[in-house]
């Protein structure tokens, strides 16, 4: 959260008095959630000064830009661009809590080996401390397979189980090819495991659509459509192969909520669980390491509901962003606090999964 040239040049132009209405201003309303009145103000001021002053220096912030009256005589609230100006001059960020760390930590006490379940954990433990909703980007899968095998819990649901060599477990269920029977399915792993020898699924795949081109008599007919039912269950063609998890939507519509915006809410959840800015989402936090905030219209995957985007990159073990997680709140989040989780969430989920590679 650098400072960037037009947030100096507003500094600039404000005095230590004007700076100082518009810090706690700001600073009321993301306590409250209410317009703040000059009378509220002259309290708290270091120097005293009449109420009158005090709105003759809203009315200068709000010509600026920075502040906006709802109403008339209600007070003042930031807009955006005095959010933004806050947020990258003035926000003090806050030690993260141990209660906080704590409950985060918890998340990976089960031990949980497969990546999506201990994310999506991640996540509703995210969405809990922060009273917002999550956002958890799960990486790519690019890890080498160690082992495959096909579980058969009904005539029309086979569990696949595939163990990559980072050490997670990941399982998909589907329905097998009428007449499968167990032997096909021992078969068919065993096929397949012979041929795995470190691959990633994608040249697993590959390399089996060669060896079945050149010798389909390799594996019985039955068990070569188990196989390409069940590689296509993975790999999806056509789709992202990243997978975006969502949790605590609840948390952003409470009991006052209009119409409209409920709506709007719905609609950008819809949307997100339906992975259409799963790769934008991932384009937030490519600029760099680090939390970034994004208010409001900032950006055009959540300005629909007018909210606040907290999101940071985490990293693999050669420090490549494969992944984010974010917190999508009201624009009158408790910044101070919410950055250091998001930061913390993002640094541990790294090394978690960059521990799991080196097991």
């Amino acid at each position: 959260m650098n400072e960037t040239p037009d947030a100096r040049r507003l500094m600039q132009e404000m005095n230590d008095r004007s700076r100082e209405v518009f810090r706690r201003v700001v600073e009321g309303y993301l306590r409250s959630g209410q317009p703040v009145g000059s009378r509220t103000l002259t309290r708290d001021m270091t120097e005293k000064v009449s109420a009158a002053t005090v709105r003759n220096v809203m009315q200068d912030l709000e010509y600026l830009g920075l502040l906006d009256s709802p109403h008339v005589s209600a007070g003042r609230v930031p807009t955006n661009l005095g959010l933004r100006l806050f947020v990258d001059t003035l926000l003090e960020v806050t030690p993260l809590e141990e209660a906080d760390r704590v409950r985060l930590d918890s998340t990976l006490g089960s031990n949980e080996r497969d990546v999506a379940t201990m994310l999506e954990q991640v996540g509703g433990a995210l969405s809990g401390i922060t009273q917002g909703a999550s956002l958890v980007l799960a990486p790519k899968q690019e890890a080498a397979i160690r082992h495959i095998e096909f579980v058969s819990l009904a005539p029309e649901r086979v569990l696949a189980v595939l163990v990559f060599a980072d050490g997670h477990i990941e399982n998909r269920l589907f329905t097998p090819p009428p007449g499968m029977t167990p032997s096909a399915l021992r078969e068919a792993a065993n096929y397949l495991n012979s041929m795995a020898d470190g691959a990633t699924l994608a040249r697993l795949r590959a390399r089996y659509e060669r060896e079945i081109a050149r010798d389909r008599r390799a594996i019985d007919a039955l068990a070569h459509k188990l196989v390409e039912q069940g590689l296509a269950i993975w790999t999806q063609e056509g789709e992202p192969q990243e997978r975006l998890i969502v949790r605590g939507r609840a948390n952003l519509i409470d009991d006052g909520a209009h119409a409209e915006d409920i709506e709007r809410i719905r609609t950008l959840f819809d949307d997100l669980e339906r992975k259409r800015d799963i790769t934008e989402f991932l384009e937030l936090t490519e600029h760099g390491e680090g939390v970034r905030i994004f208010i409001g219209s900032e950006n055009r995957l959540f300005s629909l509901t007018g909210s606040t985007l907290v999101v940071s990159p985490y990293m693999n073990a050669d420090r490549k962003i494969v992944g984010a997680v974010g917190v999508i709140g009201p624009t009158r989040l408790n910044y101070g606090r919410i950055v250091p989780i998001v930061d913390y969430t993002a640094q541990l989920v790294g090394r978690i999964l960059s521990d799991r590679r080196k097991d």
